[in-house]
């Protein structure tokens, strides 16, 4: 039976998987979610002995229902494949008394890379699937890991422009140089004078916009996302924390059946959103512990029931992060509603127009297994530097903030429940900011000569993402206001 996908702000929109990939988002400006979540059709026990690729074709195989098997394995086996440094895929390492399950051995060394090396072969498939003949052109706004994991996904395949929107103050120098280099005759990167809330709210507008829509249609060119607003980007997210449990029952952590905790830094709420479907899945998890860095809006959201964005933004050492309006918390919104597209709707225009929503005590019961917690720019770089100096392990920014969040967890609620920690980025990606926590005096040192240093320092080899762009020339020096990013689509289409 094929599953159906519903839009979160109007019941009588409905696609399939390969309709709702094409789309990325539907077409009063909601998200696609699937009518039911399925069950995993694998006994946990037999997890531990499974690849990442069996665990993530058992995990898609209910979500994608109208891929054939033939279809899906050809975009696990072409996505998850020698473009990672480690055999394994995503590597599960033990310290601090807490487990990292590393996510960031891909291309662009950050947990992007897990869903978005997929996305294209599932983006190609569902055009065929539905005879499409127009040109996809994917439009993103990025806070700095998924432009470069898009455009590494993206760049050269057959039928598909790539345009990346990113904050051009917003992203650290490692983030930006990965972009700004990235070759591909049909990858476009674009620098916006404003912050990442400013571009995804730009680009949602773009796709919602009707005339827009048409003239592309006229030139031969339809809009798809690469954010994880677009379930093709959501589900493969889901098999991290399957195979996180896997892992745990292999190592002894865990005896079948026993719960473990997952800690998520997040900003968009897509990671954390995955391991929430896990558990809908049969994985048992216990909390769902979100880490937020300064910009704490899902913090106070958890701690008060309000969502509101109208407040200071802040720049930080974990820009992934630096994000003010969650897209991925209106699945969960419409999931707390009772499934209520018109509730649901009422909520996201309320923040549209007002920049805040409240939603009610019987709602905030359905969230009652998740626990927002944050980390100063302070604690996050005095936890870089404690885990460092106490095991040897060099964490990144964002998974700091994490583990930030974690020991408050643990001593706010005394819950020694083994735990799992998504460890979203390489250290190296953010390698000043590590630099400072665990070497600080490094000031006039330039980004790579700091990376060299925390190779000396760490022993933990250069990736070779970082090593490709050390002299690579810079391809893309586009910039622009945020009204004009509409104009800047229109240009490189050629339908100005």
């Amino acid at each position: 039976m094929n599953l159906v996908y519903r839009s979160t702000r109007n019941g009588e929109e409905t696609a399939s998987a390969s309709e709702a990939i094409l789309k990325g988002l539907t077409s009063d400006g909601g998200l696609f979610v699937p009518d039911c979540i399925p069950k995993l059709g694998v006994p946990l026990g037999d997890l531990a002995k499974m690849s990442y690729q069996e665990i993530a074709y058992a995990v898609m195989k209910e979500f994608l229902t109208d891929f054939t098997e033939e279809e899906l394995k050809y975009c696990i086996k072409n996505a998850y494949d020698d473009k990672f440094d480690t055999k394994e895929i995503a590597p599960m390492v033990k310290a601090d008394g807490v487990y990292f399950l590393e996510l960031f051995h891909g291309a662009t060394i950050a947990f992007k890379d897990m869903a978005l090396s997929i996305l294209p072969y599932l983006l190609v498939t569902s055009a065929k699937k539905n005879h499409v003949k127009n040109e996809i052109v994917i439009l993103t706004a990025t806070s700095g890991d998924t432009g470069k994991a898009a455009l590494a996904g993206f760049a050269d395949v057959p039928g598909t422009k790539i345009i990346v929107f990113y904050p051009k103050s917003g992203v650290s120098p490692i983030q930006e140089k990965q972009m700004v280099t990235q070759k591909g005759d049909n990858t476009y990167v674009i620098g916006i004078h404003g912050n990442f809330d400013d571009a995804q709210t730009s680009v949602k507008q773009m796709f919602a916009n009707k005339d827009l829509a048409e003239e592309m249609n006229q030139a031969g060119y339809q809009f798809s996302s690469a954010n994880s607003i677009n379930i093709g980007r959501l589900v493969p997210q889901i098999v991290y924390y399957v195979k996180a449990y896997g892992d745990m029952l292999k190592n002894g952590a865990l005896k079948e059946g026993e719960p473990m905790n997952v800690v998520v830094p997040t900003g968009n709420f897509g990671n954390i959103l995955a391991s929430f479907y896990a558990k809908q899945m049969g994985i048992p998890i216990g909390k769902f512990i979100c880490a937020s860095n300064k910009n704490k809006v899902l913090f106070d959201f958890f701690r008060t029931g309000s969502y509101d964005r109208r407040r200071e933004f802040y720049v930080t050492t974990s820009p992934s992060m630096d994000i003010l309006i969650s897209s991925n918390l209106e699945r969960m919104i419409y999931r707390i509603t009772g499934n209520n597209p018109e509730k649901c709707a009422e909520f996201m225009q309320a923040l549209t127009k007002d920049g805040v929503y409240t939603i009610t005590e019987e709602m905030k019961k359905g969230l009652s297994e998740f626990y927002g917690g944050y980390a100063t720019e302070e604690e996050t770089a005095e936890k870089i530097r404690e885990v460092y100096e106490k095991d040897h392990y060099v964490m990144d920014t964002h998974t700091a903030v994490a583990a930030v969040a974690y020991d408050k967890y643990k001593a706010e609620t005394g819950d020694e429940t083994p735990s799992v920690i998504a460890s979203t980025a390489s250290p190296y990606k953010f390698t000043r900011s590590v630099m400072d926590a665990i070497h600080p005096g490094s000031e006039d040192a330039t980004d790579f000569e700091l990376v060299d240093k925390l190779k000396e320092i760490s022993g933990v080899e250069v990736p070779k993402a970082i090593e490709e762009i050390r002299t690579a020339p810079i391809l893309h020096t586009t910039e622009c206001d945020i009204d004009k990013m509409e104009d800047e689509v229109k240009k490189i289409l050629g339908i100005s």
